[in-house]
């Protein structure tokens, strides 16, 4: 790309987000939220218009030094929002499309809570072992060369690890008046850690309530596949996402979308059933999208899917099933 050309592009996007509705809203200790629900919203949007917002960490940023414990969080994953968007009704789908994520801290927390984790004794898995014991990591973040150094608490050994932002809980009010707990991910979405809540993605959410009431939390800044231990890299971040409501087109379970590919989730414990509702949910995806038949779709599914265990720490364990575009055939109509 030649340079005049690289600054008629610069000046034409910020030409169109300046003609887009901002809607800024600062999240606070005090106005934050612990689950997923039908409650008054704390903003209102339209359609195409961009939220500029933040969120806390999953401790609420209670924790900050050496010796702080758990017991100083309020409650676990504290959410912003709600936020309405007009004209989401109930059979329609909301797009939101994330924009920009920066990690707002230099630090970042990991933890050990007793009964929580992949690998340690828990109400759905209890054994005759006791449970391990809370410890705390901080994890400097260095913004320049964008990255976290873990320090082992029991070694001098040090690494450091690339940032990639996300949220770790996005998601809206469930269907039929149910309160979901902010550590639950299910059909509406929320604590469902996934990397792919992260920039150039959209996220798909199916509407339950009018106005579909959006949350977002929970940040991280990096984190490894089934986030084994309980924590990511746990962070709170400032936030720019684009909401769109898709009249009429109903969807069952979230998704997620960029240039590059489609991805669908699944939710549910046991994990074997967590994957049969993503690859459920990708076989009609590219059923009704793209024309293939189900059988067709299915064994394509079989040779080029990828499937990434996101996290299975929580009440439900999560999956995202995607395939690469490259291996489907063109679009039959854009929703987007």
């Amino acid at each position: 790309m030649n340079c005049r050309l690289a600054v008629v592009c610069a000046l034409s996007c910020v030409c169109a987000w300046s003609q887009t509705n901002v809607v800024k809203y600062q999240a606070t200790i005090g106005n934050v939220k612990y689950v997923y629900a039908s409650t008054a919203p704390v903003a209102r949007l339209k359609s195409g218009d961009i939220l500029d917002t933040n969120t806390l960490d999953c401790f609420g940023d209670a924790i900050q030094k050496p010796g702080d414990t758990l017991s100083q969080a309020k409650g676990d994953n504290p959410l912003t929002g709600p936020f309405y968007v007009e004209g989401a009704e109930p059979g329609d789908t909301l797009a939101v499309k994330i924009l920009d994520l920066q990690v707002n801290s230099d630090q970042g927390i990991g933890a050990f809570a007793p009964g929580f984790g992949a690998i340690n004794p828990t109400n759905y898995t209890p054994m005759l072992a006791p449970a391990l014991p809370e410890k705390i990591w901080f994890f400097p973040i260095d913004h320049a060369s964008n990255t976290a150094t873990f320090q082992g608490l029991d070694s001098k050994f040090s690494v450091k690890i690339p940032l990639h932002p996300f949220f770790g809980c996005i998601g809206v009010a469930p269907a039929n008046g149910e309160a979901r707990s902010s550590i639950v991910p299910a059909e509406f979405g929320g604590n469902m850690d996934s990397p792919e809540a992260s920039v150039g993605n959209t996220v798909y959410f199916p509407v339950n309530v009018s106005g579909g009431l959006l949350y977002l939390g929970d940040g991280h800044a990096a984190m490894g596949d089934g986030e084994v231990a309980g924590t990511a890299i746990e962070v709170p971040l400032k936030a720019r996402v684009q909401v769109s409501v898709i009249k009429g087109q109903k969807i069952n379970w979230p998704r997620f979308e960029n240039d590059d590919a489609i991805m669908t989730v699944g939710a549910y414990r046991p994990l074997d059933d967590s994957l049969r509702i993503a690859f459920t949910e990708l076989v009609g995806w590219i059923h009704q999208d793209y024309g293939l038949s189900e059988f067709d779709a299915y064994e394509l599914l079989s040779q080029v899917a990828r499937i990434h265990l996101n996290e299975m720490v929580d009440p439900n364990y999560v999956v995202v099933a995607s395939i690469e575009k490259k291996y489907l055939p063109a679009k039959k109509h854009d929703n987007r």
